[in-house]
Formats: structure tokens, sequence, C-alpha cells
């Protein structure tokens, strides 16, 4: 399950005590630091240890987001050009057998690439 995570102005080291005190490995997707907005991380927790996870980090002091669903791809407006599988770094979009936009939304890191690049607006950010 995807987390997503903020610290505003934190400099304690949040993911790395939580993966100690719960024993949860914690896979960081993305992450980016901002001297005036502090600092944002998408991580992939297991299923299981997903609200153990959360409330740990907030007690932390963390801002968390469970993520249920990353992209959104709405297939009447889609026209199956392959616009977002060459640009996605996630290898996220592929093709099936009958060449429709196949989507494996688990993999998504948020990155925003294929909404900027898909013509149609098929795709969208759900967070």
């Amino acid at each position: 399950m995807k987390l997503l995570v903020r610290l505003i102005h934190e400099s304690k080291p949040i993911i790395a005590q939580v993966v100690k005190e719960t024993g949860v490995l914690i896979n960081v997707d993305r992450a980016r630091s901002d001297a005036h907005e502090g600092e944002e991380a998408l991580v992939d927790v297991p299923d299981e240890s997903c609200i153990l996870v959360s409330e740990r980090m907030r007690s932390l002091g963390a801002e968390v987001r469970i993520l249920e669903e990353g992209i959104r791809h709405d297939e009447e407006e889609c026209v199956d050009c392959g616009a977002c599988i060459s640009i996605c770094p996630k290898r996220v979009f592929s093709f099936d057998e009958e060449w429709k936009l196949h989507v494996e939304t688990k993999r998504c890191i948020l990155c925003g690439r294929c909404i900027i690049s898909c013509p149609h607006a098929a795709l969208s950010l759900s967070y």
C-alpha cells in the first residue's frame, strides 16, 4: 500500500525510526525536500502493516495519507496511443494482446509525467 508522508521542517530520520521500531520494511518510491515546504516521500509498505506504520509515523509528527489508488485511467477518453508508456519511469503502462492500454496502478510513484504526455487527458492522479 502506498503512503504519502509529509514532514514539515523535521530533521529526524522518521522513516528509519519506524522501520527499526516496527520491523516493517518500507520502500521509498519517491522523495523530495524543499526548504520552505519540508519533505515529502511516497513510500510502499505491506498492506497488512499499513495502519501500524501510518500511526507510528503520525505519532512522530508526520502527516500521512493512505493512497488507495494512484493513477486513474479513463478508458472512454483513452485512444490507446501509448504516449504514457515511453515516459513512465516505473513501467506502469503496457499494451495487452489486443493493443489496449493496461495500467498496473501499484507500480505508480505519482510523478505525473504520464498526465502531461496524454493527448486526451485520459489520465489523472488520485490522492
